[in-house]
């Protein structure tokens, strides 16, 4: 949550300011706000879209060293007080922060003892007035910064302007900061992608890093002294991330799912083995097939992802497997089988709660690897190893591309340690030809002139939505629940179908909409039982087959997919529920693409 750009060298920083933040958009949309250094720290701030920013800021800025931020709000509203960068009382220093402060409560108490004012009811505060008090007691700014983070308890990427001084200092811990390196300039950003556009050099800060950048270059520090990093290439695989002719980023990224599909199983099958071949895994033959158990670690939509893999990898390779809450994980005190092979699933690889997981897991002495979209991501550089699921960019808050993807890489992993073990020859080659078979199914659900308006008039103004599914269709059936939570601001509860008796049937009433996932495999004839149930009191039935099934009678709505193996349905079954949310969204006048309260990238636990 939040973004982070810095600029400092001889070009305006203010226009490449607003430009950075308006790339980091989705990573909070709450409020902004830039400070630029000119005869004094120039400070624009307002509640809303960096839209609502540029409205404020002035047309010219001669300064040519700032900091910006998009805030997500943790501690206190969606107010201009609240909004980034923070001033010290004499407005001499600027702070941009992400994370979270945990003892803020104490140090704010803490300073107003001593006379301070403060201006917001953020946590971000304290560290400005903190560093501040060291400035006034005769510190350099690096030695104030550093001591100022000595005093804090939590997470946070920072960034600190200080008035007559030509540098920018940064920190990280826990929260990801990148420094972009130009000629006579320096760039600093939560996210690499921002910075392809000016340079493709760049530094990945680690955990405990103090960055000093001044338009020379860049020194970095640890608490014991200055430190070398790696100077890094990216490419600039956000150069495609414009809307392009679609009206909104969601409905483009779920019309490119079948060529982020393509670009996932890309030379990674093997059709005469009738295996899969994931480079990034250092996992041979032999450890697959001693293999123990697998366990995935994955919050939102990576978590269902997961749990579809998990059923994947028990289906196709008969290995025990868990897919697992990544924010409840490390703080259940989990059994660690070193033996066992972790794998954390993120699109952004900057998901706090999973990277928590991630260390926890590799603190004793397990190996984990990473399900990840973003390359060299927190999460990515923390495993070393792992598969990039090569969805390119996704802009918009809810993930739909990512979603495929991921459960494509999980599918060649269960397909790889299948092939490893018992799975025959002529099974994997069958597995291999359905997942080459996607892409091109993919893109009929899409074309598809499915009754979508049919189904939103029953979900627009319904009081909840449940959804139903069994198998691997459970979990999608949670993913469409959460899409169109988040777009259409619906109260949605998902359930594996036959334990929608044992509870939710109670929500039931004449009229209620009931979504249900029920493709041809070995569910489906109990499925129908459970879709009679809800039919007995009133409910009206959104069904999502395969085509050419006789199920379809039992649906008031109905949408079809082509029939494929069973593990991978998820990636047909869901693009009905991922266009539902679209839909829907858009009829009840919605953000699609940034809906209310939410982020891309969730960096605070």
């Amino acid at each position: 949550m939040c973004g982070i750009i810095g600029y400092i060298g001889e070009k305006p920083a203010m226009p490449i300011l607003i430009d950075g933040l308006r790339r980091l958009e989705y990573r909070g949309y709450d409020s902004a706000g830039v400070a630029v250094m000119e005869d004094t720290i120039a400070l624009h701030k307002t509640v809303g879209r960096i839209a609502d920013l540029e409205r404020v800021v002035p047309p010219v800025s001669s300064g040519t060293m700032g900091i910006a931020h998009t805030r997500w709000a943790t501690h206190g509203g969606v107010t201009e007080e609240n909004a980034h960068p923070h001033m010290s009382m004499d407005q001499s220093i600027a702070v941009v922060h992400n994370g979270i402060i945990e003892n803020a409560g104490n140090l704010r108490q803490r300073l107003i003892e001593t006379g301070i004012e403060f201006r917001s009811e953020t946590d971000t505060e304290v560290i400005v007035h903190l560093i501040s008090r060291e400035i006034e007691a005769g510190r350099t700014p690096l030695e104030a910064v550093r001591r100022t983070l000595m005093l804090l308890r939590g997470t946070w990427g920072v960034a600190v302007m200080i008035h007559g001084y030509d540098e920018v200092i940064c920190a990280r811990n826990g929260s990801p900061l990148v420094i972009g390196i130009g000629e006579g300039e320096m760039y600093i950003s939560s996210d690499p992608h921002p910075l392809s556009s000016h340079t493709s050099r760049v530094i990945f800060l680690d955990d405990g890093d103090i960055a000093v950048i001044s338009r020379s270059g860049v020194e970095t520090h640890r608490t014991d002294g200055p430190t070398d990093h790696m100077i890094v290439t990216i490419e600039d695989q956000w150069g495609d991330s414009d809307m392009g002719d679609y009206p909104h980023f969601m409905l483009k990224e779920i019309h490119e799912q079948p060529e982020a599909i393509r670009q996932c199983i890309s030379g990674r099958t093997l059709v005469s083995e009738g295996n899969a071949r994931l480079g990034g895994l250092s996992l041979s033959a032999k450890r697959l097939r001693l293999l123990p158990h697998v366990r995935l670690i994955g919050c939102g939509t990576a978590l269902y992802a997961a749990q579809v893999g998990r059923l994947a990898i028990e289906h196709l390779a008969r290995v025990p497997s868990f897919a697992h809450v990544a924010s409840e994980f490390r703080n259940n005190d989990p059994v660690i089988d070193s033996k066992a092979v972790y794998f954390a699933v993120s699109q952004s690889g900057e998901t706090a709660d999973t990277l928590a997981a991630v260390k926890a897991i590799q603190a004793k002495d397990a190996e984990v690897m990473g399900v990840i979209n973003v390359v060299a991501s927190s999460i990515a550089r923390q495993c070393g190893q792992g598969v990039y699921i090569h969805s390119g960019p996704e802009q918009a808050v809810a993930s739909t591309k990512a979603f495929t993807n991921m459960v494509a890489a999980l599918n060649l992993f269960a397909l790889q340690i299948g092939r490893a073990r018992d799975m025959p020859r002529t099974t994997g080659r069958t597995m291999v030809k359905a997942l080459r078979a996607l892409p091109d199914q993919v893109q009929s659900v899409i074309e598809d002139k499915a009754p979508y308006s049919a189904a939103v008039e029953l979900l627009k103004d319904a009081k909840s939505v449940l959804f139903l599914g069994r198998g691997f269709s459970a979990p999608v059936a949670s993913e469409g629940a959460l899409k169109l939570m988040e777009i259409a601001y619906i109260p949605c509860l998902a359930y594996p179908a036959g334990e929608m008796k044992h509870g939710p049937i109670a929500l039931l009433e004449e009229g209620s909409p009931v979504v249900v996932i029920a493709p041809d495999d070995v569910h489906r004839d109990k499925t129908i039982s459970n879709i009679e149930e809800c039919k007995a009191r009133g409910a009206r039935i959104i069904l999502i087959h395969t085509e050419g099934d006789v199920i379809a009678e039992h649906g008031d709505v109905c949408f079809t997919i082509p029939s494929t193996e069973e593990s991978l349905s998820p990636m047909l079954s869901v693009v009905p529920l991922q266009l539902l949310a679209y839909y829907t969204g858009l009829a009840l006048d919605r953000d699609v693409d940034r809906p209310r309260n939410l982020a891309k990238s969730v960096t605070v636990e």
